[in-house]
């Protein structure tokens, strides 16, 4: 039998490695940052075409390679940053591997075009598929520019596996912010299509902060800082009233590298116990210096996974810093055990308070205006017209009748009328076959027993149906915004909703481009009772991302679900009778009602022969 096991050729070996490194556009992009950086770069231009599936050039004025170390730069395990083992536990590095220009250059067209500042001629590389085409001098700047073209060309399977292009160039986005974010000191620039995206200048990491992620987090960032023997913990952490519910905006840098970690990420949401609600996530970008020996990050070939040879140290360590911080910035509430509770308020210094509570007729008390003492000044105006003085009416009435030198009056305390008046609900409270328990549930009567409907839970099972349908038939109603709300968003959540727009026309918003990064809210759908129109679309876009990071739903879906979790009507909301009723209604004219978007269950049925177990009593 003949050998049937051969060495597989340069270029389908170099292609199967690529796999692991270049997954898509955004993943080519950071190799040739992280090469830019560790060539000592001040300053990073960043080039993108077609969400980097026609272009990803870098250009960078590092120090330059020559023509030797240029050419060798695309084979395969060959680096500068190691020469033996040992230096996998130093590595200060991004790169170290040796796979990053070799796995591109395998399913890209690469052009390099690199100079030392001590030569007067650079090098001028083109390569396909593994294969050079062109090898020459050239009359350049001091830096190197890696230009990479038509990626996967010759991989046209994996072309066809690639997003459309807002999603692409948000996962650019995403990587060349953790970039920006590790390095402060240098200046990166991003362009699209010849636009200008991101334009960074040197400076400290809180300016950066910043730049990248709009001026509204100038007054969120508490510093936080911790240094101890084994480990430095250095960055900002967001405030409290700012989390989201979505993740991606949590930074943790080793050693000024990127990486993810869900166990140090638990530590920081530990810090803010009590802070937050279980599903919200703050903001932070927190940076580890650690001694590289303690640390193994030849894990994965996207180096975003680190081995910590103590990670109970680091974990106690960043909990600890980020308590601190926000302790020593007053953003956790003191607590004052000489201070009197019973007398909390000054209602008198503060008239604005006063009258928001006089205003408040939710509630029975003798505040209400049928029980409020009245003022006694200016009594008199009551018996105006009146000669004899206040007593004036009172001894007509007893000479009246003559006789009569004692009046009484009736009691209804004594009368049917009062038993009537005891039963009698509250005004305004509803009455009938259903009614509201805690404003949270609602009692439904049956012919055979009862119904007790979750009222959230049943509104979103109604509005999701609704805006499936919706998005099928691309027919959603919309209103017009009287005043329509301008939204500054972040690069990523901007190409989102491009990649949303078909979409989110057929529920009814109408949104539209307003320049850079912005968009206008001219119309929202018209069955949607709310207030704020840009809350409701920056909410929108929160859920879509969490139900995104949560769920494996497609767009549609995702969508459907967002908005119904966000218009839907929420515990602690009053409701009339006619409204309970369209509600109950509407929960079984759907397709499933039993159940609501989260799996729980939106109704539970009481048989008469269940109630009459409650009481001992056989049902006949």
């Amino acid at each position: 039998m003949s050998d049937i096991i051969q060495l597989l050729p340069d270029a389908i070996a170099n292609q199967i490695a690529a796999g692991e490194v270049v997954q898509r556009p955004a993943s080519a992009l950071k190799e040739l940052l992280e090469n830019a950086v560790d060539a000592g770069a001040t300053q990073v231009q960043v080039v993108v075409k077609e969400a980097g599936k026609q272009l990803i050039q870098v250009i960078d004025n590092g120090k330059g390679m020559s023509a030797t170390d240029a050419r060798m730069s695309f084979e395969r395990h060959a680096t500068s940053k190691i020469r033996k083992s040992s230096d996998l536990f130093y590595i200060r590095t991004f790169g170290f591997r040796g796979e990053a220009l070799a796995s591109i250059a395998a399913v890209a067209q690469v052009e390099l075009k690199t100079r030392q500042a001590e030569s007067e001629l650079g090098t001028l590389i083109q390569i396909e598929g593994s294969e050079i085409k062109k090898q020459e001098p050239f009359a350049g700047n001091v830096g190197t520019s890696v230009s990479m073209k038509n990626l996967f060309f010759n991989v046209p399977a994996r072309r066809n596996f690639l997003k459309s292009n807002p999603v692409e160039m948000r996962h650019i986005v995403e990587e060349f912010q953790r970039v920006a974010l590790s390095y402060s000191e240098i200046g990166f620039s991003l362009f699209q299509q010849d636009l200008e995206v991101y334009s960074l200048t040197p400076g400290k990491l809180s300016q950066r902060v910043v730049q990248l992620f709009g001026k509204n987090y100038q007054g969120q960032l508490v510093p936080c800082e911790e240094l101890t023997p084994h480990i430095n913990v250095k960055g900002y952490v967001g405030k409290p009233e700012h989390a989201k519910k979505t993740r991606g905006e949590q930074f943790f840098f080793v050693n000024n590298r990127y990486i993810r970690s869900s166990y140090l990420h638990h530590a920081v949401s530990n810090a803010f116990e009590g802070l937050l609600q279980p599903d919200q996530n703050p903001f932070y970008v927190l940076f580890l210096e650690i001694d590289p020996s303690h640390i193994d990050i030849n894990v994965h070939p996207t180096k975003t996974e680190i081995k910590f040879d103590d990670e109970r140290t680091v974990y106690a360590v960043i909990r600890s810093a980020v308590k601190q911080a926000l302790g020593s910035h007053h953003v956790v509430p003191s607590i004052d055990f000489t201070y009197d509770v019973n007398f909390n308020e000054k209602w008198d210094q503060d008239p604005s308070k006063k009258e928001q509570v006089d205003r408040e007729y939710s509630y029975k008390t003798f505040n209400t205006p049928e029980f409020k003492k009245s003022d006694p000044s200016g009594w008199e105006r009551l018996f105006e017209g009146n000669s004899a003085g206040p007593n004036r009416q009172l001894t007509e009435i007893r000479q009246s009748e003559g006789e009569l030198d004692v009046l009484t009056f009736g009691s209804k305390a004594n009368s049917d009328q009062a038993v009537n008046s005891l039963i009698r609900p509250i005004e305004d409270e509803a009455t009938g076959t259903t009614f509201q328990v805690e404003l949270s549930y609602i009692v439904a009567q049956m012919s055979t027993g009862m119904l007790i409907l979750d009222q959230q839970a049943a509104h979103e099972r109604i509005l999701y149906e609704r805006y499936l349908r919706q998005l099928k038939l691309a027919q959603g109603p919309s209103q017009q915004c009287l005043f329509p709300p301008v939204l500054n968003l972040g690069s990523s959540d901007f190409a989102l909703v491009m990649d949303l727009m078909p979409e989110l026309h057929s529920l009814g918003f109408m949104v539209s481009e307003f320049g850079k990064d912005s968009i206008l809210v001219q119309g929202v759908p018209a069955d949607i009772q709310i207030k704020n129109e840009k809350e409701l679309f920056e909410g929108l876009l929160e859920q879509f991302k969490n139900f995104k990071s949560e769920l494996s739903l497609d767009k549609r879906e995702n969508l459907a679900r967002s908005l119904a979790r966000k218009s839907s009507l929420k515990k602690g909301q009053k409701l009339t009778s006619q409204e309970m009723e369209n509600l109950v209604g509407q929960l079984f004219a759907c397709q499933n009602p039993n159940f609501g978007l989260g799996g729980n269950k939106s109704f539970v049925k009481l048989d008469i022969g269940n109630i009459h177990s409650f009481f001992g009593k056989q049902h006949v």
